[in-house]
């Protein structure tokens, strides 16, 4: 296989991609909460209630549908690139090129789009809310 390490290469990006999405997390308006305690503070009590939020069963599980989508779009990627392969002559190499770029986009869109579980994030705004904050959104 020629391009092995072009496959070896797209695979590692999609790895690096899935494991560098950072969670969303929760954006507070500067009320007197906020002013009062600072961003410090305000990061603990933020971290507190998203553990609060998983112990009760309001998961945010970004990692399993990250792993779902680029294992779903590999095998798409695989399924395209045996097509080509079998008009070009190399099932086996275009198969795999399909399955890594299917797996990159994939594990892309999942990382770069993918929304926080909305009981999750409701369950995490009323801890705040219930601390005096006020959280405008999520980013």
């Amino acid at each position: 296989m020629k391009h092995i390490g072009l496959v070896i290469a797209l695979l590692g990006l999609t790895t690096l991609l899935a494991s560098c999405a950072g969670p969303q997390r929760p954006v507070l308006y500067p009320n007197e909460k906020l002013n009062a305690v600072g961003k410090e503070a305000s990061k603990k009590d933020i971290d507190e209630c998203i553990q609060l939020a998983t112990a009760s069963g309001a998961k945010e599980e970004k990692g399993k549908e990250v792993a779902k989508e680029t294992a779903k779009q590999g095998a798409k990627g695989a399924a395209i690139g045996a097509v080509v392969g079998a008009i070009t002559g190399n099932v086996g190499e275009a198969a795999a090129i399909g399955a890594a770029a299917g797996a990159t986009s994939g594990a892309m869109d999942e990382s770069m789009y993918h929304e926080v579980d909305p009981v999750h994030r409701g369950f995490v705004d009323q801890c705040l809310r219930d601390r005096g904050y006020q959280p405008i959104g999520w980013k």
